[in-house]
């Protein structure tokens, strides 16, 4: 049997964590587990060495610490890593690897693995781990066993970018600044929530998977643990030839260099011309754009060319008060997607990103094509189109393609031609948002509108009141739909995210509590059956309160004579951070109740809507989270302002009534 060296161990993981470190990767999120020892300990290590650079957070639950690493590489664009240990454990992290996959979150999942001479013979916690998942990655490799040869450290580096370029596809992260310089203070520039506007990724997991013998505990007493593997830059001074000019020391930052690309040439200019030509509507989903500057691009785009654009929730342009920004427009459309006037149809549709929250507007562009209407899909990807509608198929960034619109009008026909664009569709797109907006605002003017138990009245509430600059994330199910129906446009800057790659209910507090990691404050809004599938991510109030401590600790060597290095770039202050979940509890499964299985049979009942009983303050108060029931708006005010004080974890339970959905939403619809 072959023995591992445990400093040869630490080397080649220290290679690998620093590289990922310098690529980018700030969060590593740890399911315990003994094979996984060695990867554990030298991320740990690195966090304690240089926390500016690298955070590790644990998780005992598999499946919801990868959702957690989901939330945070979704909230920041940056990858996250995870790391488990063999056997189930990296079964656990299958349902947020597909999540992963669908929205395209840059995700590293490090598994741990028993070494080749134990495969195949019935070891405990050991199976085939190669390929575990399967097509679902973007990239899988097969690590070898730690070597601290030089070809072998060379190797971990390459690994770790590779893994990197993998999985951050065409996302565009800022650069990590403690990479090259450690004790230099992050950019305010870092990609961190304060710049991203929606949670936009392009792209996706990868897996890697490291096979390890005993001992499991690497030596990272090692003075050089995260240097090894880099060659040398400069030639000693008794080695340059005579005559030689000096070695110069590069200072290229390390990471991706992207480029950006869009629509150029005849191409463009012919699109241009149909786009002035024509009454052209933007139908705007998750993936619109990412940041601030994005969004102001596509907003200019649409301006230029008078074109309406219809916001889902997660596309992040819901933040501006523009006329053209429509985000009401679930309202406007009727059971089947039909528009109820004709002023309202488009005879060019564009889609930027996935088509929305809104099932009627996705049917509604359906019923648009088998009239004849052209569709352009503007992906750098896929065209993730659903309807099988595509006329034309621009492979480019959304915000991309309105930069090479604009470029292709200015040099066609100038601003003059924009100017002469016929508003009349884009006015009756902006009449009937006022009406709607109207309507749904008219939820805050009765006497009590919660006291009838209305969800409606209660993310009104929760809209109006969160932190500017704050996020708000969503439930799947009868949450993320309640927002898209209360969500008045330009109120506010908040961040909207939402697992919407699958829709499912899984680790959906867990990833919350992750994205929750880069903002100041996070709302998230639930219902009680996503509450009780993902109970255990309650137990984060702990490690979320050890990463308070962490951060302390860093202000007070920061105060200290000699400056030590800022946090992590991509968290605000830990002990200003907090999420208030906002727990809609009908006590079963409501959306039931508008969907087609509706019934007065017996099976609908036990089937679908599923009644519970579960005592949420009891659950809530085993973890040590603070917790409020509320029964009126005036209470939930109460409780709401006061959660926003609170760092870590806060509760709040609002009873609505299982049945009557549609009859409750009927006049917001």
């Amino acid at each position: 049997m072959t023995v591992a060296d445990p400093r040869a161990t630490a080397r080649f993981l220290g290679a690998f964590f620093d590289e990922l470190a310098k690529w980018g990767v700030q969060n590593v999120v740890i399911s315990p587990g003994s094979r996984s020892t060695p990867l554990s300990m030298t991320a740990y290590e690195l966090s304690c060495r240089a926390q500016q650079r690298m955070s590790t957070y644990v998780d005992i639950d598999e499946r919801g610490a990868a959702f957690l690493a989901l939330g945070m590489a979704k909230a920041s664009g940056r990858p996250a890593a995870l790391v488990c240990s063999s056997g189930t454990a990296i079964a656990n992290y299958y349902p947020a690897i597909l999540e992963a996959e669908s929205s395209r979150v840059p995700l590293i999942v490090l598994t741990a693995d028993r070494p080749p001479q134990l495969q195949g013979l019935g070891a405990p916690q050991t199976c085939d781990q190669s390929h575990a998942y399967g097509t679902h990655v973007r990239a899988y490799r097969g690590m070898p066993l730690p070597a601290d040869d030089e070809g072998s450290l060379r190797f971990a580096r390459q690994a770790a970018r590779e893994a990197c370029i993998a999985a951050l596809g065409s996302c565009e992260p800022a650069q990590n600044q403690g990479a090259q310089n450690s004790s230099a203070a992050p950019s305010a520039a870092a990609a961190c929530a304060s710049q991203r506007l929606a949670g936009a990724c392009f792209g996706g997991p990868v897996h890697l998977n490291f096979p390890f013998d005993e001992p499991l505990k690497p030596d990272t007493t090692l003075p050089d643990l995260f240097d090894a593997g880099i060659p040398c830059a400069e030639p000693a001074a008794d080695s340059a030839a005579p005559g030689a000019k000096p070695a110069r020391k590069p200072s290229l930052p390390a990471g991706i260099a992207h480029v950006h690309g869009g629509m150029e040439g005849i191409a463009a200019a012919q699109l241009a011309r149909e786009l002035l030509a024509n009454s052209v509507l933007l139908l705007a989903g998750e993936g619109s754009c990412a940041t601030h500057e994005e969004a102001q691009r596509v907003l200019t785009f649409a301006r230029t060319f008078a074109i309406p654009v219809l916001a889902d929730p997660l596309s992040g342009l819901r933040s501006f008060d523009d006329p053209l920004v429509i985000g009401n427009y679930d309202s406007v459309f009727q059971p089947g997607g039909i528009s109820p006037d004709e002023r309202l149809n488009p005879q060019i549709i564009v889609r930027f990103g996935r088509y929305p929250v809104s099932k009627r507007a996705t049917q509604w562009a359906r019923a648009r094509e088998d009239a004849g209407v052209l569709q352009v899909v503007v992906d750098p990807l896929e065209t993730r189109d659903t309807n099988a509608a595509t006329t034309v198929f621009v492979r480019t960034k959304p915000a991309d393609f309105a930069q090479s619109m604009l470029r292709a009008l200015r040099m066609e026909d100038g601003p003059a031609a924009a100017s002469a664009n016929d508003l009349s569709f884009a006015n009756a797109w902006q009449q009937v948002e006022e009406a709607a907006a109207k309507r749904i605002a008219a939820v805050d003017a009765d006497e009590e509108p919660g006291a009838d138990g209305f969800e409606g009245a209660y993310v009104r509430r929760v809209l109006e009141l969160a932190p500017e600059g704050s996020c708000l994330f969503a439930a799947n199910s009868m949450s993320v739909r309640a927002v898209d129906t209360f969500y008045l446009k330009g109120g506010k800057q908040l961040t909207v995210l939402a697992n919407r790659g699958l829709n499912g209910i899984d680790g959906t507090v867990s990833t919350a509590i992750g994205a929750s990691r880069c903002f100041g404050r996070t709302t998230l809004i639930t219902g009680d059956l996503t509450m009780q599938h993902d109970l255990n991510a309650l137990a984060l109030q702990r490690e979320l309160r050890v990463q308070r401590q962490l951060t302390d600790a860093a202000d007070d060597e920061n105060r200290a004579p000699k400056q030590g290095a800022k946090r992590n770039s991509c968290e605000t202050n830990a002990g200003e951070q907090g999420i208030t979940i906002v727990l809609l509890n009908n006590n079963g499964g409501a959306i039931f109740d508008m969907l087609p299985q509706k019934s007065q049979e017996a099976y609908f009942e036990r089937l679908f809507l599923t009644p519970q009983d579960v005592d949420f303050q009891a659950a809530v108060a085993a973890f040590g989270v603070p917790y409020s029931k509320t029964a009126t708006l005036a209470e939930f005010d109460r409780a709401y302002r006061a959660s926003l004080d609170v760092p870590g974890i806060s509760f709040i339970e609002v009873p609505v009534p299982l049945q009557g959905l549609r009859e409750r939403y009927a006049k917001y619809w």
